[in-house]
């Protein structure tokens, strides 16, 4: 065994000491032996229990655990503070930025566990308010998780959003008369985007190539027959595909939908496609309506195109209101009166729904009883100061472990509406978590079952869940599901919209904003909505200001 590998070993060992709090002059030995160890002159492996002793910075004690290394490939010590720790935390002390100390401070004072719980924190806000934590820390510690993120490939739609959208913009500037478009993923609206494909319809490639290649937009460019491909600067891979006009929107067709799906479509066309003048041309040859981009995964939108039953698909302007939010009252950074004026006189809503973490989530500043009736009678303040606007009282309250959410009943009749979510005890199986969401479904306070899975995309799976009792649960006791629009949430996932739609239960897109602008997340949870073919009729925050009103009274008395 190399020398690096054994100093690897040391100093993991002094972190998780420092991380459990060991004495730290034992840590700091065992740091310095670590040191030594990797810049030694020599190889280690092979020496004696005596000669180890005599190496300078090592000395009895930790020889005899370079022994048990050698012979073992690990150490008992060692392995019983691993036994005692979260994988995740493990994971998180490799984070540029942030050491054993401040890792300890995340785990066993906010209740972190695991680097994507980080990433979400740190986009909430929330590290700011741990002692040693700043502003300029917390961004750093974000920064380096994207990096992290980012280095498998794989990258979340908000993140490449505003690169694409640059990248086109070039493209535009190099062939002004062309025609060009994006395809692939990132015109279907993914959540999660592994390469930006363009179609271009000109066929002087030398001029694209050579405009790549003068920029500094794309990086490692290569030319393959009609393929221009490159990588932008945070490594997100990029293909532009150049041909002749006459080609261009079969070309355009071919490269937007999954094989399945394109497929599918050319297999209903008899007659030669030749160079059709538009994509709607592809559909109505096939005998089906045309159908929006971000509907062409796999054939799940087909039967609808044929019997000419696509939904007409949400949009932002749809929107009347923003529901669940969090304020200064629990982990958010404005005011319940910033925020409602942001919705009014920014965003030209109509309301705007408060939900609080409750008083389980004390890493969080959730709610006691008390401070809920003092929440609920500012509000009831700002709802007579506020013209042509309404504040609706929320929260979002813990789903416990045994599905029972944390506030006896006399407090939850005081809400306007109930936001019930997991956010403890995250590792279940698929019947536990089940039985655990339905529990809180069927409690008659419940609205709308937020975030169903917590998945944060990139980075935690999220429980298993038996996806049809659930929403048949939500059928039977007419409780909304969310669609929480954080891009790193984005759930329900997409691919139950429709069988949820189908069992009449509404969707909420939730932004589940902690700060002003976290409102405009509302824009990722409509592309969501719209991949899984969601309708303004179907979405509860699509409801005026008297319809809802009139929703939330209906869910009361059927209490």
């Amino acid at each position: 065994m190399e020398n690096k590998p054994i100093a690897r070993k040391l100093r993991l060992l002094s972190q998780l000491m420092e991380l459990h709090e060991v004495n730290p002059f034992k840590i700091k030995s065992i740091a310095n032996a670590a040191f030594k160890v990797d810049k030694l002159p020599f190889p280690i492996a092979g020496k004696t229990l005596a000669e180890l002793e005599k190496v300078d910075g090592i000395g009895k004690s930790i020889a005899g655990k370079i022994i048990e290394l050698f012979e073992t490939g690990t150490m008992a010590e060692m392995e019983e503070m691993l036994a005692q720790t979260p994988e995740g935390v493990v994971e998180m002390m490799h984070i540029k930025g942030i050491g054993p100390k401040k890792v300890a401070i995340i785990w066993k004072e906010l209740g972190i566990e695991n680097t994507g719980e980080l990433f979400y924190a740190c986009n909430e806000n929330r590290l700011i308010e741990a002692k040693g934590f700043g502003l300029k820390t917390q961004e750093e510690i974000r920064k380096a998780i994207e990096f992290r993120m980012a280095s498998n490939g794989k990258f979340l739609f908000a993140q490449v959003e505003k690169e694409a959208n640059e990248l086109m913009d070039m493209v535009k500037a190099v062939f002004p008369g062309a025609l060009k478009h994006f395809a692939g993923e990132f015109r279907r609206l993914n959540e999660i985007i592994t390469e930006i494909v363009i179609v271009i319809g000109s066929i002087d490639q030398k001029i694209a190539y050579d405009a790549f290649l003068a920029s500094d937009i794309l990086q490692n460019i290569a030319q393959n027959e009609n393929h221009i491909s490159g990588e932008l600067k945070n490594g997100l891979l990029v293909d532009i595909v150049c041909v002749e006009k006459g080609d261009y929107y079969l070309e355009l067709f071919k490269n937007t939908g999954t094989d399945d799906h394109v497929q599918a479509v050319l297999d209903r066309i008899n007659t030669p496609l030749q160079q059709p003048e538009t994509e709607e041309l592809i559909y109505t040859k096939a005998g089906l309506a045309w159908m929006q981009p971000e509907l062409r995964e796999g054939t799940m939108f087909i039967e609808k195109a044929e019997t000419n039953t696509l939904p007409v698909l949400i949009n932002w302007h749809d929107l009347k209101g923003s529901l669940h939010n969090h304020s200064t009252w629990s982990d958010g950074v404005n005011t319940i009166e910033e925020m409602a004026l942001y919705c009014r006189d920014t965003l030209k809503l109509e309301y705007l729904g408060m939900c609080d973490h409750s008083k389980s989530a004390f890493y969080a500043k959730g709610l006691t009883i008390e401070r809920v009736l003092q929440q609920q009678e500012e509000i009831d303040h700002l709802n007579k100061k506020l013209d042509g606007f309404h504040i609706f009282k929320g929260i979002e309250s813990d789903i416990l472990y045994d599905g029972s959410l944390d506030y006896p009943d006399e407090i939850l009749k005081k809400f306007d509406f109930i936001v019930a979510s997991v956010h403890s005890i995250l590792k279940m199986d698929e019947a536990k978590a089940t039985s655990r969401l339905i529990t809180a479904i069927e409690n008659p306070y419940t609205t709308i079952l937020g975030h169903p899975t917590g998945r944060l995309l990139l980075s935690r799976k999220g429980y298993p869940i038996d996806y049809k009792k659930v929403i048949d649960a939500c059928a039977a006791n007419n409780v909304v599901i969310e669609i929480n629009a954080n891009p790193l949430r984005l759930d329900l996932d997409w691919r139950w919209h429709q069988y949820a739609l189908e069992k009449g239960v509404r969707l909420s897109i939730n932004p589940d904003a902690h700060r002003l602008e976290g409102h405009l997340d509302m824009h990722y949870g409509i592309l969501a909505a719209r991949k899984g073919g969601l309708y303004k009729e179907m979405c509860l925050n699509a409801l005026s200001l008297p319809e809802i009103t009139k929703a939330f009274d209906k869910k009361r008395g059927e209490r």
